[in-house]
């Protein structure tokens, strides 16, 4: 799981600012912390999105400083999809030929919000020439 680090300050209204040093498009607010951090994750998420639609690079999470928001399994598993292409020199006319399908299909697979399955993903990674391993941690 993907925790991007995130800066809460008090403004001056009683709401939480949000930035995200990794991303500085990230700017949101929340009402309290649990608030913030929803809040947060959805705007990390976002800017992410338009980061894969933009052809830029996703950064990697920086260093735990405080606050964090995890992105889910399924979106690491994309952000490492997209960075594995953009490593590579993969674009996804590529990745379709590779994997013998349908243009949509390759899009879905980049989608953040797009619920694709495992196998997919594995294979889309496998034809990048990357692994995904598993692993777990204490919470």
């Amino acid at each position: 799981m993907l925790k991007y680090p995130v800066v809460l300050t008090p403004d001056d209204d009683g709401t939480l600012l949000v930035t995200c040093p990794d991303l500085p498009e990230v700017t949101t607010f929340g009402t309290d912390e649990a608030d913030a951090l929803a809040h947060g994750a959805d705007a990390v998420a976002t800017a992410l999105k338009g980061r894969i639609t933009a052809r830029q690079p996703t950064p990697s999470p920086g260093a735990p400083t405080g606050h964090a928001v995890a992105l889910s399994a399924l979106t690491a598993l994309k952000l490492e999809l997209y960075r594995a292409m953009q490593d590579s020199g993969i674009r996804k006319a590529d990745l379709v030929r590779r994997l013998q399908v349908h243009p949509p299909q390759v899009d879905r697979l980049l989608d953040l919000d797009h619920e694709s399955h495992l196998d997919q993903i594995e294979a889309a990674l496998a034809a990048c020439g990357r692994e995904i391993v598993v692993t777990t941690q204490a919470a």
